[in-house]
């Protein structure tokens, strides 16, 4: 009987075992695929009428079979032919070459006229010259009458310069405004200077290609050609300053190697640390990317400014100054200055680090900045220094005490250097300029007028910029520059600079000698400077903000890694930065649709150096239809004739025929300048002849368009709900068609192929974003896509687009792109009217989109909406929608996530600032700090600056904080997503909490578009939404070191002249000794108070 119960109780444990295992197995069915509450063959027949509709709809209006017909019966006419790179490559570097020896040889013959100029002039400290001040040219007084080194001076508005009113015949001089405009070396220098007006017009009419030309003196005024007017800032200062701009002292000096020492000893409380900080920034803005520094603060201890970097130097690149200015501003002045343990710090460090050849193994400098001296120092500099004096000593004394001004002006005669003594804030920008001629010597005595590049910048503190940024937007240029010399034999061993002279090459004038048709649909061309910065990349991104108005800070050193950031291991960087021919080749994931979009490509890289410069040349060429490239051929008559035609545009920014060499040319459109030329009336028009062929071709087999658009236009019958807007086409030369099937007042989208849609017409370095996506699509097959416009999303159209491919294989070029806008409405409509039909025999569907249970969406293969029943949801990425979903269909490999980096972004941080800034602008405040100045220099022989220091934080450090967010440098990463190609169909269940959400994703044919149809009657909220959210890449604090460490390769200037054994080195400073009187300066305070 024990054993019957036993036996009972173990079958009913089995029991209760098999029926849980069953629940389990039925649920986990369920859930793997076995439950489906949406019929896959539904959706399937949806797709596919919606497909089919829609690909009739924009083959018919977009004419893209006609047009596929045209270029087949012109397919044994084509030559195909594989495109060399790297002869390309070599051709276009020749090129540019070219174009730069131009500009340099018209900077050669201005160095050559202010040389000669120069020789011939006295010096009169007497001189009264009126010559055409810059900002005083056409201003008159009360009583109407010129002004005082103004005059009439004639300005026209000139195409060339863009309309702006400049006078081609003469120049003007600007002088800074803290300078005084009629001082005797700044008369003497112009007087002479006068010369090279004939020079400048000389130089205009051999290249009409030039733009500004310029001579900025030693002295500080600056000589501009053509003429312009200049006007002040809000606040009546002009602070351009040509001796302060990377052209001249790039061209002054050499690249150089400088430890800057900084006092932090108590002595230093107060204005002379404030003084002493601003010294050390103006040093910092003197130093150019082939410099490179270090700052050590001392007191009885030495402290890097930067701990991380201790006992090396860094490249003087943007990122790195203001790096080192953030950390300026936490020092704060204690204790005893130990000097000497400071110098043999400097000498020690300066000599380790030209020991590793990393540095700029030129010339090799330490600028003392302290309040003084109470020792010469001459066993270290006899141990370290003596008796090459390789390492240069420039002091700057802090403050008015002169006592230990010979102890430093000692170390500066002592050590080729030059001693200057600061007082005020004022002093500092022209006494720190100083040692830039000291520098300048050795290159002045060897009479090497080494011809020097800038990177690509932005001066916005010029008149011409200033202007333009009103209109387009600020223009990068670089500037080619060359220093002027004293040749009188009475000062050869002075090494005196007279200036640098320079002109400016816009980085758009590059781009035009880039034969865009040769680089193919996603192929472009870009060059690096030698330390491996970009100088032109269609990937580069200087500009931010409202109208890409305002200018990065880091904006002129983005490296080639940077953007080109799959090459890990910087092989194709540094090949390039050391000036190699060769080739590369890596797979790329390019961002298109302002970032939105992802485009996996192939790319195959050709790289040489444009010789006379410091830039290296490369072209990336993609792979497939990317390397390939046809010529056609039909009659000039006929191809004229079919380019006359309305409907045709070319690409404005790419060069068929070059009207910027000679005026008479300036007028002259594209189309004009190719009949001219084909005229053969005109021998000075320059043009591409090959290009030209190749768009007559193209104007051949594409004219039948245009009658075929008009045949819809004129059948009333066809579009009659005026769905379908526009058709266009492009081609593979820049050619495009429009052709409008509504009054352009009713477009919904206006700003499409205009050149307010920068990505979606030809540009200088890029075919239009459809064209790109269309060749990227399976032949025959249309994309479709909602455009993304600046600021909002446009959500009123959709756009559809294929590729017209020559051949029927898979490396056939593709000559050209064709699609239509229509309305989103319209498009939409269709959707859901295909999605409303069912193959039940008694019109009874099973499952409708109108079911309250169900979700029907139209995504595109990178998981943008195109139509939700919430029409709030179009434009937006699929993952923010359907959580649960998307995160389904990434396991499921129906798409896949693309992880991307932006080392260009800005990151918004919160940041303290204080609001004291509006003393320096209240007329109170102004009023009530010159009193308090004027007494504190009545008594500061007693306590210095210590109460000075005392009377300005009781009113300036007690200014409240406040906060504000500001945009910042960051590196970003950010997913993008993409489809998978092979997968056109899938179907999934996901377990939301024990509710069991199902859908079916099913391609549209023809198409790069998905329907997903969900079931919506689980919340499943409990899954995170994934979002396109660029997300900051934080580093700690040991990898942000090991970053400001790491010294990517670079290339050294071929030139260097670190000293000369003629130079004269007892020119080394004084202090200064100018001091006004109690009545001059309450003067000159009250003169400046009411003046304004």
């Amino acid at each position: 009987m024990q054993v019957d119960r036993s036996y009972v109780v173990f079958s009913t444990w089995c029991a209760c075992l098999l029926l849980l295992l069953s629940t389990l197995s039925t649920r986990a069915a369920k859930v793997e695929g076995t439950y489906q509450s949406i019929p896959p063959s539904v959706v399937k027949l949806w797709a596919s009428a919606f497909g089919g509709e829609m690909k009739s709809i924009s083959a018919k209006y977009s004419g893209s079979q006609l047009l596929q017909k045209k270029y087949k019966e012109f397919e044994r006419a084509v030559r195909v032919e594989e495109i060399d790179g790297l002869r390309l490559v070599k051709r276009l570097a020749e090129d540019m070459e070219e174009m730069f020896h131009k500009k340099a040889q018209a900077m050669k013959r201005l160095v050559e006229a202010a040389e000669e100029a120069h020789l011939q002039h006295e010096e009169d400290p007497n001189l009264q010259y009126e010559y055409f001040n810059a900002v005083l040219i056409n201003e008159v007084d009360e009583e109407g009458n010129s002004v005082e080194l103004g005059g009439e001076f004639i300005l026209q508005p000139n195409d060339h310069f863009n309309n702006l009113s400049v006078n081609l015949s003469l120049s003007v001089v600007q002088v800074p405004t803290n300078m005084y405009n009629k001082d005797s070396a700044i008369v003497n220098g112009v007087y002479w200077s006068e010369a090279l007006n004939k020079v400048f017009v000389d130089n205009f009419e051999r290249d009409p290609s030039l733009i500004w030309q310029y001579f900025g003196s030693a002295k500080g005024f600056f000589r501009q050609y053509p003429g312009i007017k200049w006007k002040p800032d809000e606040h009546g200062v002009i602070a351009f300053d040509c001796r302060n701009r990377k052209w001249y002292i790039q061209a002054a000096t050499s690249p150089k190697d400088v430890v800057i020492l900084l006092d932090i000893s108590g002595s230093m409380k107060g204005l002379r640390l404030t003084i002493a900080r601003q010294t050390v920034s103006s040093i910092l803005d003197t130093l150019g990317d082939d410099d490179f520094f270090n700052i050590i603060a001392y007191n009885e201890t030495l402290h890097y400014v930067e701990p991380c970097l201790n006992g090396t130097l860094v490249q003087a690149d943007v990122t790195n100054k203001d790096h080192f200015r953030e950390h300026l501003n936490k020092l704060f002045a204690q204790g005893i200055g130990m000097l000497d343990m400071a110098l043999t710090e400097a000498f020690n460090l300066l000599s380790d680090f030209n020991k590793t050849g990393r540095g700029s193994e030129c010339s090799q400098a330490i600028m003392l900045v302290t309040d003084g001296a109470v020792d010469t120092y001459d066993a270290i500099f006899a141990k370290y220094n003596w008796p090459e004096r390789k390492v240069r000593i420039f002091p700057y004394l802090i403050g008015r005490e002169s006592a230990f001004a010979d102890n430093l002006k000692w170390m500066a005669c002592a050590n080729k250097g030059y001693f200057t003594q600061i007082s005020t804030l004022a002093d500092v920008q022209e006494n720190v300029m100083e040692y830039l001629h000291v520098l300048s010597r050795p290159k002045v005595i060897d009479r090497e007028h080494d011809t020097v590049w800038t990177e690509a910048y932005v001066d916005s503190t010029l008149p011409q910029a200033q202007k333009l940024e009103d209109g387009q937007g600020p223009v990068l240029m670089t500037t080619v520059a060359m220093p002027v010399f004293s040749t009188k034999n009475e000062t050869r061993n002075h090494g005196i600079l007279l200036g640098v002279v320079g002109t400016d090459v816009p980085v758009s004038e590059l781009l035009k000698k880039i034969p865009k048709y040769k680089l193919g649909i996603h192929g472009y061309a870009f060059a690096i400077t030698n330390n491996g910065y970009i100088l032109t990349h269609p990937d580069l991104r200087p500009l931010y903000g409202d109208g890409k108005k305002r200018r990065k800070p880091n904006y002129s050193s983005v490296d080639l890694s940077e953007v080109e950031w799959e090459d890990k291991d910087d092989t194709l960087r540094n090949a390039m930065v050391n000036r190699k021919t060769g080739t590369f080749s890596m797979e790329v994931k390019k961002s298109v649709d302002k970032g939105k979009r992802v485009l996996v490509l192939h790319n195959d890289y050709y790289y040489t150096d444009i010789k006379g410069t410091p830039f290296s040349l490369g072209v990336a060429l993609s792979r497939g239809h990317g390397k390939f490239f046809f010529r056609g051929n039909v009659t000039v008559e006929e191809g004229l004739h079919d380019l006359e035609h309305p409907d045709v545009a070319l690409a404005d920014e790419w060069t068929y025929c070059n009207t910027d060499e000679h005026p008479e040319h300036h007028y002259l459109s594209q189309i004009e300048a190719i009949k001219l030329y084909l005229g053969g009336h005109d021998p000075y028009l320059q043009c591409d002849r090959e290009l030209i062929q190749e768009v007559l071709f193209d104007a051949v087999v594409t004219a039948p368009l245009e009658a075929y658009w008009t045949s819809l236009v004129l059948n009333k019958s066809e579009n009659s709900d005026k769905g379908v807007e526009i058709a266009y086409l492009g081609t593979r030369t820049g050619l495009s068609r429009i052709n409008l099937f509504v009054m352009p007042d009713e477009l919904s989208n206006q700003d499409f192929l205009t050149a307010e849609d920068k990505e979606g017409v030809f540009n200088a370095d890029h075919f239009p974003l459809w064209y790109k996506r269309a060749a990227e699509q399976v032949a025959g097959t249309f994309v479709y896509s909602l455009p993304f416009n600046t600021g909002s999303e446009n959500k009123s159209v959709v756009l559809a687009s294929t590729a017209i491919q020559l051949l029927d294989e898979r490396k056939s070029p593709i000559a050209a792109a064709v699609g239509i806008q229509m309305k989103l409405e319209f498009f939409q409509r269709k959707f859901w009217t295909a999605s409303r039909q069912c193959a039940a025999l008694d019109g009874k569907c099973s499952i409708s989109c109108d079911d309250e249970d169900i979700n029907c969406y139209l995504i595109d293969n990178n998981g943008f909406i195109l139509v939700a029943e919430d029409y709030t949801l179009t434009g937006k990425f699929f993952g923010e929608a359907e959580r649960a979903v998307m995160n389904k269909l990434l396991q499921m490999g129906s798409f896949k996530r693309v992880t991307l980096y932006d080392y260009q972004a800005l990151c918004w941080v919160f940041s303290e600032s204080s609001d004291s800034g509006h003393t320096l602008l209240d007329p109170y405040f102004a009023v009530f700090s010159a009193v308090k100045w004027i007494l504190t220099e009545l008594v500061i022989f007693l306590v210095e600056f210590n109460l000075y220091s005392w009377w300005y934080s009781d009113l300036t450090t007690k200014a409240q904080r406040v906060g504000r967010t500001t945009q910042v440098p960051c590196d970003t990463e950010y997913p993008a997503f993409i489809s998978e190609r092979t997968i056109k169909e899938n179907t999934g269940n996901i377990d939301c909490d024990g509710c069991i959400k199902s859908f079916v994703i099913q391609q549209i044919p023809s198409s790069n578009l998905f329907m997903v149809v969900v079931d919506n009657k689980c919340d499943c909220s409990i899954f995170d939404p994934i979002t396109m959210d660029p997300i900051e890449i934080m580093y700690n604090e040991s990898l942000k070191c090991e970053r400001l460490k790491i010294q990517k390769d670079r290339r050294r200037p071929d030139t260097c002249h670190p000293f000369h054994p003629e130079e004269n080195s007892m020119e080394c400073g004084g202090a200064t000794s100018v001091t006004l009187s109690f009545a001059a300066t309450l003067f000159c305070v009250f003169l400046v108070l009411f003046s304004r």
